[in-house]
């Protein structure tokens, strides 16, 4: 899990909030970041993953910067 050294310290909100975002990435990262095809795969409408990819602030920038200091 991407955050998983912060799950003792949010509340619950955040944390299913985290998870959210975690699957949402995972998802894009599967169907190589066509949001209609991460939809399906997650059961969701592509106007409910566009605003989760805003909400969240979901980029491939930031999700392979986020991968590349998690390494260092």
């Amino acid at each position: 899990m991407l955050f998983a050294k912060y799950h003792h310290m949010i509340s619950l909100k955040d944390r299913i909030g985290l998870i959210e975002k975690e699957k949402i990435i995972f998802a894009l990262m599967e169907c190589e970041w066509v949001m209609a095809r991460a939809a399906r795969l997650l059961g969701i409408t592509e106007r409910m993953i566009a605003y989760k990819v805003r909400k969240y602030c979901i980029t491939k920038e930031v999700v392979y910067h986020e991968a590349e200091a998690a390494n260092n």
